[in-house]
């Protein structure tokens, strides 16, 4: 089968289209033929550790691999087709399409094996196999942050700083769908869509500093990694607020240690878990028109590093998802 490999650490031109072994299932597993993947910030981290929040690259490289990557093949979201199934599974069946994530990547390829009782659902039937795909990581982010984080309530003011990106375009619908007044700050070319997709208040931050405005948030979800901070955020929340810190480093864990020793504002951070059940709910808000996928844009699988190439920008709206297949 067809897959983009790399064999080292660097830019987007070390991903290189490459014939390799086609999976074959377990007994516990499915084998499914993938119609897309995408670009998350966890497939560029891996490849290259550009943007790793400061103080992870060691431990990056003892999870991927000092010298080369100990799993070539990236892509961690994806949707596609149940091709094949281990005689143990019973969730699933030949011809399902489902959509899901992979915590060991492996869906920049024509297939990808996973247990059925791995983050995988049936794919939602109003959405088309690119949207699908572009749904997993971002919106499962947004979801932990805002609803298991911070318990969002109705009538409760949050800013959200990338508004417009993989997890900030699903952070401002998922606030709205909690009754919060939501407040998205971005760029002057987003700030149309941010608004579409039903930020009350939207901030241009080439032409405003949310911080000399003299508004406070009960919340700020933070997902630009290096742009902001607690310490420099801190003013715009209220005395009881919640910083979450999405894209936050060593330096957050530090200040979340220190914050929940004292009162008044805290900082947040953590890596989202991996949860079928978040899935299955993502899934239901997408069904009934409640969630929208945000797609930038569109690249064949032989076009995956100029793909990345474009991710590296920082300026990606949404997600950038990579077609495999056609959808039959």
């Amino acid at each position: 089968m067809k897959a983009i490999v790399y064999t080292k650490y660097g830019s987007p031109d070390v991903l290189h289209l490459e014939e390799v072994e086609k999976p074959t299932p377990m007994d516990n597993e499915v084998l499914i033929k993938v119609h897309a993947t995408s670009v998350t910030a966890g497939d560029c981290n891996a490849r290259g550790f550009v943007f790793v929040p400061p103080g992870f690259g060691f431990m990056a490289r003892l999870m991927f691999g000092f010298r080369k990557p100990k799993q070539p093949v990236l892509g961690v979201e994806f949707s596609g087709e149940i091709v094949a199934a281990g005689k143990d599974v019973r969730r699933f069946k030949v011809g399902d399409q489902v959509f899901g994530t992979s915590g060991k990547y492996g869906a920049y390829a024509e297939y990808i094996c996973m247990a059925e009782d791995a983050r995988l659902v049936t794919k939602p039937a109003n959405l088309t196999c690119a949207e699908a795909a572009s749904i997993p990581f971002g919106a499962s982010t947004a979801l932990y942050f805002l609803r298991d984080m911070a318990k969002l309530q109705p009538g409760q003011k949050v800013l959200i700083i990338g508004a417009s990106g993989c997890t900030g375009v699903y952070a401002t619908q998922l606030a709205k769908y909690y009754g919060a007044e939501v407040t998205g700050v971005c760029s002057t070319r987003n700030l149309e869509l941010v608004r579409s997709l039903g930020a009350d208040h939207v901030i241009d931050y080439t032409n405003e500093d949310f911080t000399q405005n003299g508004q406070t948030y009960d919340v700020i979800l933070d997902m630009v990694p290096g742009k902001s901070s607690f310490a420099r955020d801190k003013s715009s929340l209220k005395p009881n607020g919640l910083y979450l810190a999405g894209a936050g480093g060593l330096e957050s864990f530090a200040q979340m240690a220190w914050t929940g020793l004292t009162g008044g504002k805290k900082v947040i951070t953590a890596m989202a878990p991996d949860r079928v059940e978040d899935l299955v709910f993502l899934k239901g808000l997408l069904e009934a028109g409640k969630l929208k996928p945000v797609i930038d844009r569109c690249y064949p699988l032989e076009q995956t590093a100029e793909a990345h190439r474009y991710a590296d920008t920082g300026h990606k709206r949404g997600s950038v998802v990579i077609t495999i297949a056609t959808q039959e």
